[in-house]
C-alpha cells in the first residue's frame, strides 16, 4: 500500500528536511480552485449560464484549469450565493455586486473596530502611544 503523496523540494516549502504533505489537505483552503462549473452550478441550484454571466460581468473570476475548464473555491461559491440571493429579489447584477463589497466593506470595518477596542491601552493610558514629537 502507498503512503501519503509527499512533495519534493524546491517544489513545497521544506523545513529541516521534512517534506509537506500535499493533497487532501488543499480542500481545507477556502481558495483552493476544487470544483467544476458543472459541479458549482449543482451545487448552488443555478444554471452555468449564470456562473459565466458573473464571469462576464468580471464580479467572480474563477480558475482556469490548463485546458482552460472553470474552477471555483468555496469563497467563490460563498461569494455567487450571496450574489444569487440579491439577483433573486429582483436587484441587477450590478446592484448585487455593489451591495457585497459594501457589506464586505462593512465587515472589515466592524472587525478593524473591535481589533482597536480590545487592544491592550499602553502605560502613557491611550491606545495608541504616546503622540509623536
Amino acid at each position: 500500500m502507498a503512503g501519503p503523496l509527499l512533495s519534493s523540494c524546491p517544489d513545497v516549502a521544506c523545513t529541516r528536511g521534512f517534506e509537506y504533505l500535499v493533497g487532501v489537505e488543499r480542500l481545507d483552503d477556502e481558495d483552493y480552485p476544487a470544483v467544476t462549473m458543472g459541479q458549482a452550478a449543482e451545487l448552488l441550484d443555478v444554471q452555468p449560464a449564470f456562473l459565466r454571466s458573473l464571469d462576464a460581468a468580471g464580479v467572480l473570476k474563477p480558475h482556469r484549469s490548463g485546458g482552460g475548464h472553470r474552477r471555483y473555491s468555496r469563497r467563490q461559491l460563498e461569494l455567487a450565493t450571496r450574489l444569487r440571493t440579491l439577483f433573486d429579489e429582483g436587484l441587477t447584477l450590478a446592484a448585487a455586486a455593489r451591495i457585497v463589497g459594501l457589506q464586505d466593506e462593512l465587515d472589515l470595518a466592524h472587525n478593524r473596530i473591535e481589533a482597536l477596542e480590545n487592544r491592550p491601552e499602553d502605560p502613557t493610558g491611550t491606545a495608541e502611544g504616546p503622540a509623536g514629537p
